[in-house]
């Protein structure tokens, strides 16, 4: 007999912890191997942790709503034999008490050196009241960098396990640290610990009273995200805009004529989503400074297209799940992705590189009946392209014989873009080029 530590594994390139939401086994109950052990929420995604082994959970780690680092044992499992596990993963205590007991131990995090200097604020391990306070070293990065003393870190309040300060604890409460009144006695014994500590004015937050019969819901996890994602961008980007409208007759009359075949051929739809992702990647590659985020003063010219796809999930909240390479694959490619993506997506079974690495973002309003909107940035990106309903309308044509009037199937495209790197002149000839492509869809194209 022996015990497991089975870890929170890793999740992509970006994402360094997960919330625990639920625990789908008890303390006592046998588990199979790659049976879902928890679910996890990421700032992306919600997923799964499988058990990499078979045996009996003997320990449970952490309490659901615990944010937990990636590589962290979550729970201690007793197994079979030694000689199917990694020794590595091996605990070679006694019981599961002595084996928790030791992970719990506290250990020394790499880099926190880096953090005692006397020239920057420093973060302290202590609370209020003088009682050790465990900070990650993701929390204790991200109050390096903002300029948070350790006085004003330990007055957030946490929401972790056992009062602790999580990601999303310190993200909030910088969000409204300049609307916060701030205890007089806070400051000034901020202020007698740094001579530099920069305090910044603050003014009363603004108290929204509910009146008799009102309904309160608290944002769930991701609405929150959602909302400090969409500040962010506000703040961080001065927002452009330009409309087009475009002429799509002849791409909708193509796709009236193959889609049945299409479906037949390759059991599943084929919509307007990834038509409209082939003209925007192609006009990518024509306007590359379009393709771009900002750093600084720098300007980072991305090199591979991958194209975020807005979509509505069951509970109302969006995600932006994203096709790597988009200029790379076929229309059959963008319609087995755009599909599988939105299946997914649907479903909550999305993984966290799903979400990574978008460089420029497409919205589909029309999907709701809207004609045109103004979407927000989604940062670090430059740009976002939403496109509104196709509708018959009247328009003027040119021909040989002179001017005629005609029902066509009309559409607007709108782009909101980041006006530090992309002026208007560059902005709507971009949104013109998509526009153009979309127009001049050619009817006989084979698929």
């Amino acid at each position: 007999m022996g015990f497991f530590k089975l870890v929170l594994p890793k999740m992509g390139e970006s994402v360094s912890e997960a919330t625990l939401t639920k625990w789908l086994k008890s303390v006592g109950e046998h588990i199979q191997e790659d049976e879902t052990l928890a679910e996890i929420a990421t700032d992306k995604v919600d997923s799964e942790v499988p058990s990499s082994v078979s045996g009996i959970i003997k320990e449970l780690l952490f309490a659901e709503g615990s944010v937990i680092q990636v590589g962290e044992p979550i729970a201690i499992l007793e197994i079979e034999g030694d000689d199917k596990v990694d020794t590595t993963t091996l605990v070679s205590n006694n019981t599961a008490k002595e084996v928790a007991e030791e992970v719990e131990v506290d250990f020394e995090i790499p880099g926190t050196e880096l953090l005692q200097t006397t020239e920057q604020p420093t973060v302290s391990h202590s609370n209020l009241d003088g009682q050790g306070r465990f900070y990650s070293p993701l929390v204790r990065n991200i109050a390096y960098k903002e300029g948070l003393e350790s006085s004003e870190l330990e007055c957030i309040v946490g929401s972790g396990s056992e009062g602790r300060v999580t990601k999303q604890d310190v993200l909030d409460y910088l969000a409204t640290r300049a609307n916060t009144v701030v205890n007089k006695q806070t400051v000034t014994n901020i202020q007698s610990q740094s001579s530099t500590a920069n305090i910044p004015a603050t003014a009363p937050a603004m108290v929204v009273k509910s009146s008799n019969g009102d309904e309160i819901i608290e944002m769930d996890r991701m609405r929150r995200l959602i909302a400090d994602h969409m500040v962010n961008s506000i703040r961080t980007s001065p927002h452009v805009f330009s409309v087009v409208e475009a002429d799509v007759t002849n791409l909708v009359n193509w796709r009236n004529k193959v889609k049945d075949s299409y479906k037949k051929r390759e059991g599943e739809n084929i919509t307007f989503t990834p038509l409209i992702i082939e003209a925007i990647s192609k006009a990518l590659k024509d306007f590359p400074m379009i393709n771009v985020s900002v750093d600084g003063n720098n300007i980072i010219i991305r090199k591979h297209i991958n194209i975020g796809m807005a979509a509505a999930l069951p509970t109302g909240n969006l995600i932006v799940p994203v096709i790597k390479d988009a200029d790379q694959l076929s229309l059959v490619g963008l319609s087995k992705a755009v599909n599988d993506l939105a299946v997914r997506a649907r479903g909550n079974k999305l993984k966290p590189d799903d979400t990574q690495d978008g460089t420029f973002t497409f919205t589909n309003i029309g999907a709701f009946g809207n004609i045109f909107g103004m979407p927000i940035i989604n940062q670090p990106q430059a740009a976002i392209l939403a496109v509104g309903t196709i509708t018959k309308k009247p328009a003027v044509l040119e021909t040989a014989d002179g001017d005629v009037i005609a029902i066509r199937h009309m559409m607007y495209l709108t782009m909101s873009y980041d006006h530090r790197v992309i002026d208007g002149a560059l902005g709507g000839s971009f949104l013109r080029r998509v526009g153009d492509y979309l127009e001049k869809w050619d009817k006989d194209r084979e698929i």
